[in-house]
């Protein structure tokens, strides 16, 4: 059973790095800096609703590192770590009260990780002149969050179809 479970956690891993090096090829760009689609979050809140809290954790938290060292420096590894570490925390307490949806967890995932980046740009660039980017951030988090959480919720649901079939 040990077996299955780090192979399922490696293929999570490889599927969250490809997911960051596909996000990093894709021109978004609508004026605003910084901001993106998300698509490794995915990962995350699949995880986070199907294998359990730590594993979603440490795949999220060694996607941020490995994807940092391959695609970015260590100021995105930085920002990353405090926004991944804010929307994690976010979003499995917003799971663990239960009274939310997927998708609404999601969103609130999308919006605190934004929150974290922007306070460790605001200690990073000493001015808190950066804050009055927030409503704007707040836009893209939910945006993004919304369309992630929609993808997440029928990831999960396939997921969970396929975990009854092969019981």
């Amino acid at each position: 059973m040990k077996t299955k479970k780090v192979a399922y956690l490696g293929v999570f891993l490889a599927l969250a790095l490809i997911l960051s090096y596909v996000e990093s090829l894709i021109p978004f760009y609508f004026g605003i800096p910084g901001v993106k689609l998300g698509l490794t979050n995915l990962v995350v809140v699949v995880m986070l609703y199907c294998t359990g809290t730590k594993e979603a954790f440490g795949i999220s938290m060694m996607r941020i590192v490995l994807a940092g060292f391959l695609f970015g420096n260590m100021f995105s590894i930085l920002y990353s770590l405090a926004g991944g570490i804010l929307s994690f925390l976010i979003m499995y307490l917003l799971k663990k009260i239960g009274k939310l949806n997927v998708v609404s967890v999601s969103v609130a995932g999308g919006i605190s990780h934004n929150i974290g980046q922007l306070v460790v740009a605001a200690v990073v660039v000493e001015t808190y002149n950066i804050f009055y980017y927030m409503p704007v951030l707040m836009i893209a988090g939910v945006l993004t969050g919304f369309l992630i959480g929609i993808l997440g919720q029928e990831f999960i649901r396939r997921f969970q179809i396929l975990n009854k079939t092969q019981k």
